[in-house]
């Protein structure tokens, strides 16, 4: 796994967080900004950097930390995606939200690449399996919470860079996976609910099985 393998995450403290648990040199780990569109551009950035080098990337992983839906996935664990939906990525209509798939625009999920989750299950096998939602604006309301996990009954966890990077992975014909470690419920905004430390402890623990 670790030969050609790129690591994004949306900020430094994250990407320090994933180099700290690496105990291998082959990796490289870079943070390529916050929310969908700025992970897409830097994560195509990269691996077309890589291409043109003659030292292409054999896969991409999406890594941070993230929300986790609740009863789902706990404060303080690992999630891996079995796909990164683009949860707001749609229309609105008196009927509900249009995801952009029902718009004819194109596909609103990208699936983990079948092998690559294999190799990250067996890694990290405690993890949370599921569906992880992508936000460009982070949910704040238990109303909102509540719509996505019924529109989603697979999703357990929401971040807001996963479908950015995996769209540039697809692009680039390099398969993709996404790892989150939970730090906060999917609700209101209850900063003292948050466990940033465990989840940072937790994205250590996990890069630290990556070999």
């Amino acid at each position: 796994m670790s030969a050609g393998l790129l690591i994004v995450t949306a900020v430094p403290a994250e990407a320090e967080a994933v180099r700290a648990g690496l105990t291998i040199t082959t990796v490289t780990v870079a943070p390529v900004g916050v929310g969908p569109a700025a992970a897409a551009a830097g994560t195509a950035r990269l691996l077309a950097l890589a291409e043109a080098g003659g030292n292409p990337y054999q896969a991409v992983i999406s890594a941070g930390i993230g929300g986790g839906f609740p009863d789902r996935a706990a404060l303080g664990t690992i999630v891996l995606a079995t796909r990164s939906i683009a949860a707001d990525l749609g229309a609105e209509s008196p009927d509900g939200f249009l995801p952009l798939d029902e718009l004819g625009f194109g596909p609103s999920t990208t699936s983990a690449d079948p092998a690559l989750l294999e190799r990250l299950r067996q890694a990290l096998p405690r993890a949370t399996v599921g569906a992880v939602i992508t936000c460009s604006t982070v949910t704040g309301t238990t109303e909102s919470a509540r719509a996505l996990a019924a529109r989603y009954p697979d999703a357990v966890a929401e971040a807001m860079e996963g479908y950015g990077v995996a769209t540039a992975a697809a692009q680039a014909g390099v398969p993709f996976a996404e790892l989150r470690t939970i730090s906060n419920p999917v609700g209101p905004r209850d900063r003292g609910a948050w466990r940033i430390t465990e989840a940072f402890d937790a994205l250590r623990c996990a890069a630290a099985a990556l070999h």
